[in-house]
């Protein structure tokens, strides 16, 4: 339970984001950790257990965020604990291949069969940067449709916006960004269909690659339309390009065979993270067979990292993914049904409209009617509703996704207890 706070000891959290943000850009080391969309100031985490993690003044929270998606079978668990410590009074990194990493593999390929090849990295965005250059290495094209809202790393290519028509050139997301190779990107709205067939029209033989989130969650959680997904794969193949799934959120999460197992659709190529390095950093990617046969040393593709394939990640994510049995994603569902139906009756009873969009244990609290079917639907949303929600849970030892447009991310330690306990908070919250 969540520890009263003492309002006359000092804060070590207030002194400690002071000494971050004289560290640290904005304080922090990834963005969305600085809780400025929220208007709070950011927490300090110091230990995760089970579903709860503690802040650095020993305050309690139950945890929604789960590290941005890798915490599934929740915070130091003990199996995983034992896996890294095991790996590592065998050393860290000693360049060279180890076992753990065939082991690992071998796992992440029985369970995603179109990943008959793959190769490991130390992020998500390295995975997808990677994909992409053997995308175009493999095709000798240069173009790469993604769509709009989903976030596949920062690498400079990737990082872009719409551009002013629907099958117009991207422009730069970012300071930093080239404009010449954000041009190198087309981004068209989620689940449209029409716009993809009409950006390959216009740009005939030169699109290498579609990347997409199948399910996305960058803009909150966004599932793929009827027919959309089964839509990509036929206007890629019909076209000569590869369609790549990001699956670094989605990847033995929404299924054990991430979404594209939940989907039965095939790509041809899959970039993962998150889970599958346990709460590591992590990053992989991989696909057919003849594919992976263009990435160095076999291929012209070049791509290396000294430390892809770290031995106490690849412990971490084995002894994770072998907790993840066909029990454990029916508990995950079961858990992820149980809190939708209490937060909907909770903003029931207060008269606050919101629509809840779920995909198995990935779950987003829109403040709109109406559940987005697009990322323009979704950036429609009360952003200020959020924020004021936000603050109550937090008040409340709930620790929320500190946006409106990150999903929230449910574990095997989330127990009825626990859901029990976030929605009586959301109750309250919702009135606020």
């Amino acid at each position: 339970m969540t520890a009263p706070a003492d309002p006359h000891a000092p804060s070590r959290q207030s002194s400690l984001i002071a000494r971050a943000e004289d560290l640290f850009p904005g304080g922090v080391n990834s963005p969305v950790r600085a809780f400025r969309s929220v208007g709070r100031p950011p927490v300090v985490l110091a230990a995760g257990a089970g579903a709860r993690v503690r802040d650095a003044d020993d305050r309690w929270y139950v945890d929604y965020i789960g590290a941005w998606g890798p915490a599934i079978v929740g915070h130091a668990h003990p199996l995983v604990v034992d896996a890294v410590r095991t790996a590592a009074l065998g050393g860290f990194a000693l360049g060279a291949t180890s076992p753990s990493e065939i082991i690992l593999g071998e796992a992440i390929r029985a369970a995603v069969p179109s990943m008959e090849r793959l190769r490991f990295t130390s992020s998500g965005t390295e995975a997808a940067m990677s994909a992409l250059r053997l995308a175009r290495g493999a095709t000798g094209r240069d173009l790469v449709l993604k769509f709009a809202g989903g976030y596949h790393g920062h690498s400079d290519g990737l990082l872009v916006e719409a551009g002013s028509g629907l099958a117009t050139l991207a422009l730069p997301g970012s300071a930093g960004v080239p404009a010449q190779v954000a041009a190198a990107t087309i981004v068209v709205p989620i689940n449209d269909l029409d716009g993809v067939q009409a950006v390959f029209k216009a740009h005939p033989d030169r699109i290498a690659a579609v990347i997409v989130e199948p399910v996305a969650a960058n803009v909150g959680v966004i599932a793929p339309a009827p027919g959309f997904l089964e839509g990509l794969r036929e206007v890629s193949a019909a076209n000569g390009a590869l369609l790549v799934f990001d699956e670094v959120i989605t990847g033995f999460r929404v299924a054990h065979g991430g979404a594209q197992a939940r989907y039965g659709v095939r790509p041809d190529l899959t970039v993962l993270g998150k889970i599958v390095g346990g709460g590591m950093p992590v990053g992989a990617y991989g696909g057919r067979r003849d594919l992976m046969a263009h990435i160095a040393p076999e291929g012209p593709v070049y791509q290396a990292g000294t430390l892809s394939g770290h031995p106490l990640t690849m412990a971490a994510g084995a002894a994770t993914l072998a907790l993840l049995d066909d029990a454990a994603y029916e508990a995950l569902e079961a858990t992820g049904a149980e809190l939708e139906v209490g937060l909907r009756s909770a903003a029931g009873a207060a008269g606050r409209t919101v629509a809840i969009a779920r995909v198995g244990s990935l779950l987003t609290v829109f403040f709109r009617d109406g559940i987005p079917t697009s990322t323009d639907a979704a950036m429609a949303s009360d952003r200020a509703a959020y924020a004021r929600f936000f603050g109550a849970m937090l008040d409340q030892g709930i620790l929320l996704p500190p946006s409106q447009f990150e999903a929230w991310f449910i574990s095997l330690a989330h127990d009825r207890e626990l859901v029990a306990e976030t929605v009586a908070a959301a109750r309250k919250a919702f009135r606020a």
